[in-house]
């Protein structure tokens, strides 16, 4: 498209009239690294004739291609968007791929985990991209039971967390594999940093879907009030009140949540309402139904008495997701399992399963009686089971495996 100043060109035109693409013009103005650009509106013009830049902005440390391109993704796809038209946001990305990342948080966020996916799998060979879609892909195999679609995404974060090509790669990998292991219940595979709150490694616009797992992940070990700390702290910082994202959404859940299980009922009926009334009406209907079982009939109330013409669609969304996620959930344990209990832990779960006395376990592992119970019910706790019969289904035919 022409541009209506003659003196000035778009960054599409620069690409063309330099020979790059336009994701390598994008980081030279991000980069400050040509002089006299202005935007109008949402487009970036640069003066015609600007010769292309030579090497890096004299001071700056070269930067590892993948975690300059992904600060560039990062800092270009809008974390928040219209409260009344969030599609309307598309409209203004200015490139493909940024929309196919917002199409997939979309879709994710109203119930379509195929298009998720489908999303995700046109970003191949975009790691940058690929990356940031990482979290909801991982979570929409875990919604639909697609274990083969789960360890593949896996495997890829995995392997840039072993390359360890700069810190914030390596953190926005393992944040995207948190998102994995919470939604398998499994929050002691969680990565460190998060569990002890500490994100200098990460890039700002990630922090916030960082306190969110963290809070979700106190939900899990049953920290209810350092889960609604957390959860009300990142709302006050994050929360402008004027446009909304999942993230928020999933935040103001977290703090009902929290305040249920602190038997603050009227308080979290709040939170519940509220979030209800700015998502609902555009179709976020997914992280409601992902906590259904957790208010304990709290959430069916509200949707029946306040939000009738939703209550359907968040119900079915449910139950057809539940039989996945516990599908998913037992064979993801009885896989990783050795990852989830320290061999101490998983030798202890071994005996219990196969019937030995827990005096005799006790007396191998040199500890009381008492103290073998408590760790029994961690081990239970950790694998969100009942006792010993459901876990002789996971150690025992884990440890034939091995």
């Amino acid at each position: 498209m022409a541009t209506k100043n003659p003196d000035y060109m778009t960054a599409k035109e620069t690409a063309e009239a330099w020979g790059v693409t336009r994701r390598y013009v994008n980081l030279c103005i991000e980069d400050g690294r040509i002089p006299g650009v202005m935007k109008i509106g949402n487009m970036w013009m640069i003066p015609k004739n600007t010769r292309k830049p030579v090497g890096k902005r004299e001071g700056k440390t070269p930067e590892n291609p993948l975690s300059s391109d992904l600060a560039h993704v990062l800092r270009s796809v809008p974390t928040s968007v219209p409260r009344n038209n969030p599609d309307s946001v598309m409209e203004t990305v200015s490139e493909e791929r940024f929309g196919q990342i917002l199409k997939a948080t979309f879709a994710y966020a109203r119930g379509d985990y195929e298009r998720t996916i489908s999303c995700f799998h046109k970003l191949e060979g975009d790691d940058a991209a690929k990356l940031c879609a990482c979290p909801v892909t991982i979570a929409a195999a875990v919604s639909t039971g697609n274990y083969p679609l789960f360890t593949e995404i896996e495997a890829y974060l995995k392997e840039l967390v072993r390359a360890n090509i700069s810190d914030d790669v390596t953190a926005c990998a393992e944040q995207s594999l948190a998102s994995g292991y919470l939604g398998a219940l499994a929050p002691a595979m969680v990565p460190d940093w998060l569990k002890n709150g500490d994100f200098a490694v990460l890039p700002p616009e990630a922090k916030p879907d960082a306190l969110y797992k963290r809070a979700y992940y106190f939900y899990c070990i049953g920290k209810y009030e350092s889960m609604l700390a957390v959860a009300q702290t990142a709302l006050a910082v994050y929360d402008s009140g004027q446009d909304i994202s999942l993230t928020r959404l999933y935040l103001r859940l977290m703090c009902a949540l929290a305040l249920y299980a602190l038997e603050q009922i009227d308080e979290a009926r709040r939170y519940l309402l509220c979030a209800m009334r700015i998502y609902l009406p555009v179709g976020f209907t997914t992280p409601f139904a992902e906590l259904v079982l957790n208010f304990c009939g709290l959430m069916e109330q509200c949707l029946e008495k306040e939000f009738p013409a939703h209550y359907n669609a968040v119900t079915a969304q449910w139950k057809h997701v539940v039989p996945n996620w516990q599908a998913f959930h037992n064979r993801f344990t009885k896989d990783n399992i050795t990852s989830i209990l320290s061999r101490r832990d998983y030798e202890m779960a071994i005996l219990a399963a196969q019937g030995l006395p827990y005096a005799e376990i006790a007396k191998q592992f040199n500890v009381s009686v008492g103290r073998l119970s408590n760790i029994m019910r961690e081990i239970y706790e950790k694998l969100f089971i009942n006792g010993k019969k459901e876990l002789a289904d996971f150690v025992v035919i884990s440890s034939q495996k091995t």
